[in-house]
Order: structure tokens, then C-alpha cells, then sequence
């Protein structure tokens, strides 16, 4: 590759810092931030590990208690990857860009040396850079809060580019390229985005793999490929211990599947996580699905309304055409017209690299281009889901944890990528060769969307029916109604037709320098430069639309609305004594973790919840079994006062406690019959076990004097640990309050371990022998110690590779600058 020199990278690199601050300005120097409904929904868990001050790998703020794997995962093994990602995205040790700004700025670097592995020239690498970071749902992202998916997204073109370059013969930089960036988009644990790149990448080196056949190159290939399967390993080994935890977490949650086979209540509140014993439903999975005709945001960021919202709050102007009488009752209508339930706004690449990417499928030529265009068409028919079942079930049924993952609308983000790569490799070879610009192919190829866009914007309502499927089937045969519903179409249309010219006047914009430039009038670097304001134009305004300065709001206030403390908190949070919960009813209570902030909930929020504890919503909390709210130790309700609505405490004094002994046990054969007792047992003096944790449970289990004094009190409760005080005159059985998990956890009675059963479906159960001491049950994977040294082993040969890889071509690109020289001199 050409070496470039520093000032021009400087300069490229100057232009992405303005870029990234100038979106976020003035918000970004006056300190202001944003309230993300997605963080706020989550803001409350795993507070009591933060407020404890101990590093903690479990939380009791939410369900219970649950491992901290999917919330906040940081091990000591990650922190120097983390202090050298926050180093690279000027984070460290000066925050030049904050909260916010960073993202675009990772985003634009990442691609931009993803266009320079493909040997494109710095300019129009600039220009891919752009397209790249401003497509509409990476801003989307940032309004909502998804910012560990953005930040895994930010590393997934520099990683990409390592695979090329490793495929183009320079191993050890592309390897080393590779694991790093890999490394880091791991550390961001979004696997669901890491999975989705895995799948282009396959694509890409299934093309190397054609292209090596063809051209005898086949041992080349399997170098490379050893080389970055070596880099993979590395790179899922630097994150390996948050990975095995992970994996072995998932087996535990809803992605693991329930092991119930009875059919659930018909509860009042249902949660929507419906499950199957192999994982996720695939009704859950393509609940989120991108309709086949809401494909056109790619070109037409309203195509299908936009975001889901009120239409009198961005759509004024279409709704003061309608009439006077009608336009109190269409305000409230949503402009969204797609079949997605909601969203937060369309995936908008740009108009004019839509056709570059068009008019690329047929003039770029290489495995790279078949590579791109493969992954794009597979991205859109995946992301349709439910609209097109058959890929849908094939990669359900037949492609390894592809249904471990929901909303799948979100698999575009390939298509984000590789739309403007080939949309870049188009022009450049235009620009190779002005003449192809007269080609009839490059006429059809840009001509036949154009001409679409004409006919949407004079015949919207013969493509298009501007209702969703929920309103045509709600509405259908309604007479009454049939006036306002015309007048929604209207709107509606008009929303779209001003698009639909929007998009064509960029295009016609963007094709005028074109023509200039074939005519020989305009020099190929003033192109790129004019291609990139205009598109810099573009994607800003449509990326204001969903993110714009009024969205910011002073840091206190965020925090205020977050999680407000109200006065049914500030009363129980007086009762000072430990273990016991809170169940919020003011809330929407298992999809809220706001109660998560001050007390130890019952419910809360979060994807990945344990299988086990959302089978005990569904049949048992749901339903209103009072003794399993008892047995959860649920000494609060906050329920709305009856006069005033405001949160009110109200005490339950039949809350089991923190732990208590058991009468006799119940066993049982399996999870049906153990679920069904919970309904039937008095489980303050029965306790449900099932079969299998018979050696933890060893007979004789039962005291034969029921008048024998014992007694257990929880004398410590943090996240980690929990002591209790136990006197019993005779051995017994325990039942502590706190949520089981099977791995990490231990219990020891004066330093030495007894193991820990299950019992009532979802609680730890001990068996105790007669005496005085402490029980201690505490959260310490011992797994944990061993892959921290894997980690860290492999952290040290990636820095040494990377390093080793920079001084090499530094040393390369020294001798190619001598060269010249020398040969001028002889």
C-alpha cells in the first residue's frame, strides 16, 4: 500500500475530529447529556455492587439476584484493553471527546482503514468513512442508549480490514490487525453484532477461498487462514474469561431454554419472553422484523413514516393540509406505517450511494465485490424475519446460535457496511475510467432506481397503501371511519412524496460533479471532496432528525429522571435491616429496573434474565401466588395510593425472611411437578426439591423433634457474601431467600464447604447440623483465576504482534522512502 504522508493523515484524521464534535456541538462543550430510555431502563442494575465498593461478579438489585456477566462485565484482564480502546478514541488521558463523540470519531477511523485494505485511495476512503458513520441507525443507537452495540460496531470495519490485508500476504500486520480489533470489538460484549460480522466475514473468505482456487494459490490461502483463525483465538482468549462466563450464563437464561412442558396461565402480566426447551421462539426472534417494502429506507429514510411518534410532532406541516375538523384526532395518529411493533427511526444509508452501490455491482470486478453484494442481499432477506420464513427457518433450525438471538431487523448493519464499501469501489473506478461513466450498463444500473423514485413520487399509492398490516386489519370494514383513514393516507403520502424529491435532489446533485468530472472539468480529488459534503449533508440532516441538540439535557436532570426517588423509596429505604425486597407495582414491574436503583427487587429488566426465575414470573408472580412473593422475601409492595396515584410502601409482615428452616421436604420428579407444588405447599414449612439434588440433601433430613429450638439470621448480605448466625439443636434444613445459581457459588460453615441444593424452583437450600457457628455463602468462580491467566498470556502476544507489525512497515515504508533517493544519487 501507498505511503501517505503524515500531514495528510493528520489532516483526514482533523477532519473526523470536527465531524464527531460538530455533530454533538454545543451539547458536547456545555456538559449536557442524554436521557437514553434504554439506559435509563437498565440505570438501576447492579447498584448494590457499586454502592458495596467490592468488586462483585453477582447482583441482588434485580430478579432476585443474578450473576453480573451481561450487566457489567470487567475483569482485571480487560482493563488494559479498555485503557488503550479509550487511549485510541482520545478518551485518555484527556477527554477530548467525551461521552458521546467518540463513537463517530471510532466509527469514521475504523472504515476508513477498512477502505485503505482495499487499496483505495485516502479521499475516497474519507468519503467511505462518512457514509459509514452517519448512517442513520448508528445515531439511532446513541439516542437510545444501545452504546455497547455501537461500540462493537465501531471496531468491526478495522478488524475486516486485517482479514483482507492477511489475505493480500501481509500476515503478520493483517493478523496482528486483526486480533486486536477483534479484542476489542469482544470487549464491548455485543455478541449478537460480533455473530452477525462473523457471517460476512465467511462470506469474504469463502470468495479468497474461489480466487486462490482459480489462480493456484490455494497454500497462500491456508497460511492466511491459519494466521487469523491463530489472531481469532488470541482475541476470544484476551476476552475469554467474560466469554466462558457468558456461555456458561446462557445456558442458565432464556436463550437455554425452560425445562417446563406444562402450558403457562393465562396471567395478567405477560411478559412477552416466550421460550421453548430448545431457546428462543422464533416468534420472539423475528418479533422486530424489517418489512420487505420498509427495505426502500435504505434510499427513502421516511419511506414508511420514520420513527414511531405522534404525527403533530415532526410532521406539522402535512397535517395542517388536512382538514381543520379531523386534524385534533390525526395528531395523535403514529406517522410509522411499518409492521415493526416500534422503532426509534428507519436505517437511512444515503440516497446517492445507494446508486453508487448499484452501479458498483456491475462495474467492480474481484472477489471483494461478490463478497459485498452476497452479504448485502443475505443481510436484507435475514432482516426480513418473519416476512420471509423460509431463510428465517433455515438459519433458525440449521445455523449454530443464529436463535439465541432476537430483533433480528438489527443483521442490516451488514448491509450498512458493505453498501458504501462497494458504493466507494464504484467510483473509484469511475474515476479509473471516466469512460464507463457513457457505458450503457452504468446508465441502466444508476437509471432504473431514479426512475422508480419519479414513479413513487407521482404515483405514491400505486406501490404503496401508507397503512400497516395492525391498521388495515383493525379498520377493515369499518365504513365510519373510512373519511379520517383517507386523510391519514394523505399525510402519510404527502411525508413520503417529500422524501422521495429529497432523495432525488441529492442524487441529481451528486451527479452533476460526476458529469463535471467526466467531462474533464473537475479533477478527481475536488469530486471526492464535493461527494463528501454533499453526503456529509445528506445522512446530518436525516440523523437530526432522530438525534438533535434538543435531546440533551444537564447531567443532574438525567440522573432525576432515571431513577427518581420517590416517597415510597425514602420510606423503606429507613428499614435498615438486610436481605429483604421490593416489589414496585407502579412500574411496568418486569421490564423496569428503576426500583433496581434503592432496593433489592423482584422484578426489574434485562434480555438475558434466568430461565428459571422468568418461568416463576410467568406460572407463579404473575398469577399472584402470595407465599412465593413470601418466600422471596418480599417485605415491601409499592402500589399507587388509592386518592393520589404517587407510589405508596406498603409492609408485608408475612415475608418468609432472609432464610428459615423447613419442617419437612417435598420431593419431586421433575420441573412440572416442582413448579405445580409451589401452588399447593405451604412453603413456609415445606420446601420443594427436586430429585436430583439428592446427594446435597442426604436422608435422614427431618428433625424428629419439631419442638427443637433452631434459629438463622442473616448477619451480612452484599453482593458477594452473605453470612448468616445459625443455632440449631438438632440437624435441619435451610432455605435461603437468595436465587440459585450453579456455578460460583460456595457455603461454608467455619471455613469448611457443604454443598448448596436447590429448592422451591428458584432458592438455595443448605442442610446444617446441629450446633452455633456462621454459614458464608459467597460468589467466587474459581473458573474465573484460570482464565484470567489466559487472558492475560494472550493480551501480551497481541501488543507484542501489533507492535512488532507497526515497526516492521514503519522500517518498510522508510526503505520504499529512501529508495528514490538513493537511485537519484547513483
Amino acid at each position: 500500500m501507498k505511503q501517505i504522508p503524515w500531514q495528510r493523515i493528520l489532516l483526514i484524521f482533523g477532519f473526523f475530529l470536527i465531524v464527531a464534535i460538530g455533530y454533538f456541538t454545543p451539547a458536547h462543550f456545555e456538559g449536557r447529556t442524554l436521557f437514553q430510555a434504554d439506559v435509563a431502563g437498565v440505570s438501576g442494575n447492579g447498584s448494590d455492587v457499586q454502592a458495596s465498593g467490592e468488586t462483585s461478579y453477582w447482583t441482588n438489585s434485580l430478579f432476585g439476584g443474578m450473576p453480573m456477566y451481561q450487566i457489567s462485565p470487567s475483569y482485571p484482564s480487560t482493563k488494559p484493553l479498555q485503557y488503550l480502546q479509550d487511549v485510541l478514541t482520545l478518551r485518555k488521558p484527556l477527554s477530548i471527546l467525551g461521552t458521546y463523540p467518540w463513537l463517530i470519531f471510532a466509527l469514521l477511523v475504523g472504515f476508513y482503514i477498512f477502505m485503505r485494505s482495499l487499496k483505495v485511495d485516502p479521499l475516497p476512503s474519507v468519503l467511505g468513512a462518512v457514509m459509514w458513520a452517519l448512517s442513520s441507525y448508528f445515531i439511532i443507537l446513541i439516542q437510545a442508549g444501545h452504546i455497547w452495540k455501537l461500540t462493537a460496531l465501531c471496531f468491526v470495519p478495522p478488524t475486516i480490514a486485517g482479514l483482507i490485508w492477511c489475505y493480500r500476504g501481509e500476515r503478520l500486520w493483517g493478523g496482528a490487525l486483526f486480533a486486536f480489533f477483534m479484542a476489542l470489538q469482544l470487549l464491548a460484549n455485543h455478541v449478537q453484532m460480533t455473530y452477525y460480522f462473523a457471517l460476512l466475514m465467511a462470506v469474504l473468505v469463502v470468495t479468497f477461498l474461489v480466487q486462490a482456487i482459480r489462480e493456484r494459490q490455494v497454500v497462500g490461502f491456508l497460511k492466511s487462514t491459519g494466521v487469523l483463525i491463530l489472531a481469532g483465538l488470541l482475541a476470544i482468549a484476551v476476552n475469554g474469561t467474560n466469554l466462558y462466563h457468558t456461555y456458561q450464563y446462557a445456558q442458565e437464561t432464556m436463550r437455554g431454554g425452560s425445562e417446563l412442558t406444562i402450558a403457562p396461565p393465562h396471567a395478567p402480566e405477560q411478559t412477552g419472553a416466550e421460550v421453548n426447551s430448545k431457546g428462543l421462539s422464533k416468534e420472539y426472534i423475528t418479533q422486530w422484523s424489517y418489512g420487505i417494502g420498509e427495505t426502500w429506507t435504505l434510499l427513502i429514510p421516511n419511506a414508511k413514516g420514520g420513527e414511531t411518534d405522534y404525527l403533530y410532532k415532526k410532521h406539522a406541516e402535512q397535517l395542517a393540509k388536512a382538514p381543520y375538523q379531523s386534524q385534533q384526532l390525526l395528531a395523535q395518529a403514529n406517522a410509522y406505517w411499518g409492521d415493526q411493533p416500534f422503532t426509534s427511526g428507519p436505517v437511512y444509508v444515503g440516497a446517492f450511494v445507494c446508486i453508487l452501490f448499484i452501479i458498483g455491482c456491475v462495474i467492480v470486478k474481484g472477489p471483494i465485490k461478490w463478497g459485498l453484494l452476497i452479504a448485502t442481499i443475505l443481510s436484507i432477506m435475514l432482516a426480513w424475519g418473519k416476512n420471509f420464513m423460509p431463510l428465517t427457518d433455515l438459519f433458525i433450525d440449521w445455523m449454530p446460535m443464529y436463535d439465541k438471538f432476537r430483533a433480528v431487523s438489527s443483521i442490516l448493519v451488514i448491509a450498512e457496511l458493505t453498501i458504501p464499501a462497494l458504493a466507494v469501489l464504484a467510483l473509484v473506478q469511475l474515476i479509473k475510467e471516466p469512460q464507463l461513466l457513457r457505458s450503457k450498463s452504468v446508465w441502466i444500473a444508476g437509471g432504473v432506481p431514479v426512475l422508480l423514485l419519479l414513479l413513487f413520487a407521482l404515483l405514491p399509492d400505486l406501490f404503496f397503501s401508507f397503512l400497516s398490516q395492525q391498521e388495515k386489519a383493525s379498520l377493515a370494514g369499518n365504513a365510519a371511519q373510512a373519511p379520517l383513514l383517507d386523510q391519514l393516507k394523505a399525510i402519510r403520502m404527502g411525508i413520503f412524496r417529500a422524501d422521495v424529491w429529497r432523495s432525488l435532489l441529492f442524487i441529481v446533485l451528486s451527479v452533476v460533479p460526476l458529469w463535471l468530472f467526466a467531462k474533464g472539468y473537475l479533477k478527481a480529488q475536488w469530486l471526492c471532496c464535493i461527494l463528501v459534503g454533499l453526503t456529509l449533508i445528506d445522512l446530518w440532516q436525516v440523523d437530526k432528525r432522530y438525534l438533535s441538540d434538543d435531546d440533551f439535557i444537564a447531567s443532574h436532570l438525567v440522573q432525576q429522571q432515571a431513577a427518581p426517588m420517590t416517597e415510597a423509596d425514602q420510606t423503606i429505604l429507613q428499614d435498615k435491616s438486610l436481605g429483604y425486597r421490593v416489589f414496585n407495582q407502579t412500574v411496568n414491574s418486569f421490564n423496569d429496573a428503576t426500583t433496581s436503583r434503592w432496593h433489592h427487587s423482584v422484578g426489574g429488566y434485562h434480555a438475558a434474565k434466568l430461565q428459571r426465575y422468568q418461568d416463576l414470573i410467568t406460572y407463579q408472580l404473575s398469577t399472584g401466588n402470595m407465599q412465593v412473593y413470601d418466600m422471596l422475601n418480599t417485605k415491601y409492595f409499592i402500589v399507587p395510593n388509592p386518592e393520589t396515584r404517587a407510589p405508596m410502601a406498603v409492609p408485608n409482615p408475612n415475608a418468609f425472611g432472609a432464610a428459615w428452616f423447613v419442617d419437612s421436604l417435598r420431593w419431586v420428579a421433575n420441573a412440572n411437578e416442582e413448579m405445580e407444588a409451589l401452588s399447593t405447599a405451604d412453603l413456609r414449612h415445606v420446601g420443594i426439591v427436586d430429585l436430583r439434588f439428592g446427594e446435597e440433601l442426604p436422608q435422614p433430613l427431618m428433625l424428629p423433634d419439631s419442638t427443637a429450638q433452631r434459629s438463622i439470621t442473616v448477619t451480612k448480605y452484599t453482593p458477594r457474601q452473605v453470612v448468616y448466625d445459625v443455632s440449631a439443636e438438632t440437624p435441619g434444613i435451610a432455605i435461603l431467600s437468595d436465587i440459585y445459581y450453579p456455578h460460583g457459588w460456595h457455603a461454608t460453615i467455619d471455613g469448611k464447604e457443604i454443598p448448596i441444593a436447590r429448592a422451591n424452583y428458584v432458592l438455595r437450600a443448605v442442610s446444617l447440623p446441629a450446633g452455633n457457628y456462621q454459614l458464608a455463602l459467597t460468589f467466587a468462580p474459581r473458573s474465573i483465576t484460570v482464565t484470567e491467566s489466559i487472558a492475560f498470556t494472550a493480551l501480551a502476544l497481541i501488543l507484542l504482534a501489533l507492535i512488532g507489525s507497526i515497526v516492521w512497515r514503519i522500517r518498510l515504508w522508510g526503505k520504499e522512502k529512501k529508495a528514490p533517493t538513493d537511485s537519484q544519487t547513483n
